[in-house]
């Protein structure tokens, strides 16, 4: 299976687990110039830009660890233009998640990482 389609299913099972837990769903794979943001989601009054991240093993560590500066600095980026291209104030109530899926002993677990990191400039 190549990378695209074991993204695809694991963001479909964080949306799944999202959905139990009361999450509305708004936008997937929200693309634009500056990168892009795999969920964005309603999740009581926060808007919230998550990332989703899967390891089938942690010798490479944990999934919520493959979320680096960069990475938040670029989830920043597309936040604010997503803001921006809505027409959403920039006083919204936004939160930045982390979806960590990882596999343990041949089962998949979901750890939702709420307020994972702070905007980046």
């Amino acid at each position: 299976m190549n990378k695209r389609v074991i993204g695809d299913g694991n963001e479909d099972l964080a949306c799944n687990y999202l959905i139990s837990q009361g999450v509305r769903i708004i936008a997937r794979n929200f693309r634009c110039r500056q990168g892009e943001i795999d969920i964005i989601a309603k999740d009581n009054e926060y808007l919230c830009f998550m990332e989703v991240k899967y390891r089938n093993s942690s010798d490479f560590g944990q999934p919520q660890e493959a979320v680096n500066y960069f990475k938040q600095r670029k989830i920043s980026k597309v936040s604010r233009f997503y803001l921006y291209s809505k027409n959403l104030s920039f006083d919204t109530p936004i939160r930045y998640d982390v979806i960590a899926v990882s596999v343990n002993e041949g089962i998949k677990a979901i750890k939702w990482i709420k307020n994972a990191f702070d905007y980046i400039e």
